[in-house]
């Protein structure tokens, strides 16, 4: 499933083509992606205009004049293309779905006002979209209980000491449970950890003190992770398993991977010469160097 920087790289490539536009038609070819689509879907749609384009976690939200919000989740393989008159077909953001675009999966397609048609093609129809109002989102199913944006101005050492604070859940699941920072995916995490030099066994508690001040290792963790996401997004994401780029080629992040996948290879951090580990935590592969990243002494 692509991450937080994919999914934002597909927001920044589709606010171009959505961004102040009307939708003055819509096609829907199916009931259903992976759950049956608002009543009078298309009908809702039709004839609004799109306002702002944003990402709340791993979800686009366009909000549209009538004060409703569309909400989209491109689940595993949903993928836009956006074909503007006199141009070839574009896939926004920097990689592209290489299981292939078969245009039976073509399930929603957007003809904007400047004449231009986005398409939402999915294969496995995992993704899904939603309308409700603007000003109920933080309250909805999808959002209700959702933690920080990483990326936004919450995100700092003295919050994540005061979420992590008397935590023994390992420091990893933390950083994954949606509750308290949303969007976080397994690959960026084990980056992040790796680079702040922490074990992902470690107790999440362990970056604030008794009182639940962040410790020195709080701020850093926050600036990393900030730091690796948007690395990831200028690069297009990570490109993994469905993904690749427009021409072909391989992504640009996942050959800048220190410790991600690299299970038995020699730690990339200089001098260091350990081999890289692999270990389950949930069901999930977590990659680490037990030399740069130490076990904290337990509490």
């Amino acid at each position: 499933m692509p991450e937080l920087p994919e999914v934002e790289t597909v927001r920044r490539g589709l606010e171009p083509a959505m961004l102040g536009e009307r939708l003055e038609r819509v096609e829907q070819n199916r009931p259903d992606l992976r759950f049956p689509l608002p009543d009078r879907f298309a009908a809702r749609l039709t004839g609004r205009r799109i306002e702002a384009l944003s990402r709340r976690a791993k979800y686009l939200i366009a909000d549209l004049d009538d004060g409703q919000a569309l909400i989209m989740h491109l689940g595993m393989s949903g993928r836009f293309v956006v074909e503007a008159p006199g141009t070839p077909p574009v896939e926004p953001g920097a990689y592209y779905n290489e299981i292939g675009r078969h245009l039976i999966h073509d399930h929603i397609v957007f003809h904007m006002g400047s004449g231009a048609r986005i398409t939402y093609n999915d294969v496995r129809r995992f993704g899904f979209m939603d309308i409700l109002p603007r000003s109920e989102l933080e309250t909805c199913r999808h959002f209700a209980g959702m933690g920080i944006e990483p990326l936004g101005n919450e995100l700092s050492g003295e919050t994540l000491a005061r979420l992590f604070a008397g935590k023994f859940a390992p420091l990893k699941a933390a950083l994954l449970d949606q509750r308290l920072v949303a969007g976080l995916g397994n690959i960026y995490v084990c980056e992040a950890l790796f680079r702040a030099g922490l074990h992902p066994e470690a107790e999440a508690g362990s970056i604030a003190t008794a009182t639940g001040r962040p410790r020195p290792v709080a701020h850093a963790l926050a600036q990393i992770i900030r730091e690796v996401l948007e690395e990831a997004i200028l690069s297009g994401g990570s490109t993994l398993r469905d993904f690749a780029h427009a021409d072909g080629s391989l992504g640009y992040f996942q050959h800048r991977f220190r410790v991600y996948d690299r299970g038995g290879q020699p730690c990339t951090a200089p001098g260091c010469g350990s081999l890289v580990k692999r270990l389950v935590q949930s069901g999930r592969s977590t990659f680490y160097c037990e030399t740069c990243q130490p076990r904290a002494p337990r509490r």
